[in-house]
């Protein structure tokens, strides 16, 4: 578990350097980390009860001891909509876990429950953003987190399903080894 929250944690934002753009240094940043693929990979791999354990290491690393999240850290974290989609995670394990409790781990398969335990992450997210927009009575800006937050970034979040596809014939193999 503590290998795999180091894994999680370790899994920074996504930048590519377009070096030939304005003949410029400027990297540019995709809105996505590779913690989702990460996330959905171990829980291919592994129990879901261990992976759930390794994400709440992760969440109290967060926002008790060192700023590990997406765009820092600490218990003031629970204030940001970026919280609600960290939380959103457990849906996605939970969902992407009945592969293998069904053990049909297929294409098909894989990507129906990847597609809907991306959307269930991001419902949750938005709902948490939806108390705390309640909570301080700013509702102007509900849909400007709902544009940041999730229609910006859940199209880039389907996407890195399709790279997991390679990998869903060697974790077959690795789990008829077990």
């Amino acid at each position: 578990m503590s290998l795999q929250s180091l894994v999680i944690t370790s899994m920074i934002p996504v930048y590519i350097p377009l070096p030939f753009i304005y003949k410029s240094s400027n990297n540019f940043e995709l809105p996505i980390t590779w913690q989702i693929p990460t996330i959905i990979l171990l829980t291919l791999i592994f129990h879901k009860k261990v992976v759930f354990r390794a994400f709440t290491i992760y969440i109290i690393l967060g926002l008790f001891i060192f700023p590990v999240f997406h765009q820092g850290g600490s218990i003031g974290y629970l204030l940001t909509p970026n919280f609600g989609y960290l939380l959103g995670y457990y849906p996605l394990i939970k969902i992407v876990d009945n592969l293998n409790t069904r053990n049909k781990l297929n294409v098909s398969n894989f990507l129906k429950n990847g597609f809907i335990a991306i959307f269930a992450m991001h419902l949750t997210g938005i709902f948490y953003n939806f108390i705390q927009i309640i909570s301080y009575s700013q509702f102007n800006l509900f849909l400007y987190n709902l544009g940041k937050y999730s229609l910006g970034k859940i199209g880039y979040h389907f996407l890195m399903l399709f790279p997991l596809l390679l990998l869903i014939k060697p974790i077959e193999r690795i789990k008829h080894n077990k």
